[in-house]
């Protein structure tokens, strides 16, 4: 019965129930049901014999980029790595769907950056990610950080090259060099490159 999977839609007031109780200590942002009907299949869910113990969402943005969002885990489970496990579902889910990129906005950088995100200026976002910022209760002080993982997905231009192939550029759209105040374990002060990416504007919004 203990298992992380897609949720079904009778399971989705669980999930709000969930959300509602985190939203009221600010972790997450609150959701109307209606919203999390239509976006049901953003979602991973563990479930255990009490219902719903704890969510995470994928949430697309644009065509390489996407947001970890909604990750929250019931109190009482708390400490059994149930985060991390809904967290590496939603990655692996994004490097099947080929997004090099990942990104999310919380007050627990810690838990982000122990797992291979790296910090950047929420300012480096694109402007479509904003859209969420008018419900959040803090707009428009955002106290939150902004964190960025790079993945490892096959390009396009590689389909079919073997490895060794001189027409092969790397195997990974996901790999280049992203500009942050600390390196991939989280311990060093390197600053990277984000190839221009993210250089936009700015948001405010809980993950």
């Amino acid at each position: 019965m203990k298992t992380i999977r897609k949720p079904k839609l009778t399971e989705v007031a669980g999930i709000k129930k969930l959300l509602d109780s985190a939203a009221k200590t600010g972790e997450v942002l609150q959701r109307p049901l209606m919203e999390l009907y239509e976006n049901v299949r953003d979602f991973y869910t563990y479930v255990d014999e009490n219902g719903i113990g704890g969510c995470c969402a994928l949430h697309i943005d644009m065509i390489d980029l996407a947001e970890i969002r909604s990750l929250v885990v019931r109190e009482d489970l708390r400490g059994h790595d149930i985060g991390v496990r809904l967290l590496d579902a939603c990655l692996d889910e994004a490097r099947v769907l080929n997004i090099p990129r990942v990104y999310a906005l919380t007050r627990n950088q810690s838990f982000f950056l122990k797992h291979g995100f790296i910090e950047v200026e929420k300012s480096e976002l694109p402007h479509k990610v904003f859209n969420d910022c008018v419900r959040c209760p803090l707009f428009p002080e955002c106290d939150e950080v902004a964190l960025v993982r790079v993945l490892e997905v096959p390009c396009k231009s590689n389909a079919g090259v073997a490895p060794g192939d001189p027409r092969n550029d790397g195997g990974g759209c996901g790999g280049g060099p992203v500009k942050g105040t600390r390196e991939m374990d989280g311990n060093k002060g390197t600053d990277y490159e984000l190839n221009g990416y993210f250089r936009q504007r700015n948001r405010c919004f809980l993950f």
